[in-house]
């Protein structure tokens, strides 16, 4: 591990991100040219001291789900978050591991979607990140782990991934998520995450047993989604979708009818969303 150089490393990409590349407002005060540090520290999910350490080259070695969230809260391109590997010691990502690294682009756009239920989705069905209003309406979906961070995989072994969509909808639902699991096991072939949640699944679930025989094929239209909310009620959202070929991601960006009960329920999540920040 180079201290020295990670710790200059660190430095530099905080002060060339400005508040407003991340969400943030600049503020009539601010003296420092990039990002405070604290505010580096919030957007990794870990705490000042902890950050400021290392770049102050005292700092403990840092985990790889640590530089993980030092990328995605710096918004590093896939080459530099690489290259923060490299200067902590540790082997740099394998290719199929990098679906964790949301582009930078597709952050940007996240972040000026503060008031609006979305997020970055991988082709396992994992969450990568969230808006607060996203989380209001669907529940941190990025606290899970193992086979359970894949919505594919919590649908069909934990009843309570179900309890957000009326009943009626779930063999709907079923059907699309075996066909998007089928798209991405047909992309990485055996011996890769895809196949590992299909073994899984297969084996816990007849149900998706049977519809994974049945070979569904994914349609590029995205019906409207409708929810069973348990503070606000049923609401009809529309999914409009963002997809970056290279990474297999997807922003997903939900948004009502205007004037409709669903936008004022939406608004009343977007209000309780930023209870949660």
């Amino acid at each position: 591990m180079d201290r020295a150089q990670l710790a200059s490393f660190l430095r530099t990409r905080r002060e060339a991100l400005q508040p407003e590349d991340v969400g943030l407002p600049r503020g009539r005060r601010r003296r420092t040219g990039g990002l405070r540090r604290e505010e580096v520290a919030a957007l990794s999910g870990m705490s000042t001291d902890y950050y400021s350490r290392l770049e102050q080259q005292r700092g403990p070695h840092p985990s790889e789900q640590m530089l993980a969230a030092l990328a995605r809260g710096l918004r590093l391109s896939l080459a530099e978050r690489d290259h923060l590997f490299q200067l902590a010691g540790h082997a740099v990502p394998h290719r199929t591991v990098r679906a964790d690294h949301v582009n930078p682009g597709m952050m940007r756009i996240l972040d000026r979607l503060h008031d609006t239920p979305a997020q970055v989705v991988n082709h396992l069905g994992e969450t990568l990140a969230q808006t607060a209003p996203a989380i209001a309406l669907l529940g941190d979906d990025t606290r899970h782990s193992g086979l359970a961070r894949s919505l594919h995989h919590r649908w069909f072994t934990n009843p309570r991934a179900r309890q957000l969509h009326p009943a009626e909808d779930h063999q709907t639902q079923s059907r699309l998520l075996v066909a998007h699991l089928h798209a991405a096991y047909a992309r990485d072939g055996r011996g890769s995450r895809a196949a590992t949640i299909v073994d899984s699944l297969v084996t816990a679930s007849p149900e998706f047993a049977q519809l994974w025989r049945e070979h569904p094929v994914q349609s590029a239209y995205c019906p409207p989604k409708r929810f069973v909310h348990p503070e606000v009620g049923a609401l009809e959202l529309h999914c409009q979708t963002l997809v970056d070929p290279d990474q297999s991601q997807t922003l997903l960006v939900f948004t009502a009818v205007p004037g409709s009960e669903s936008d004022e329920k939406l608004r009343l999540l977007t209000v309780i969303g930023a209870q949660l920040v």
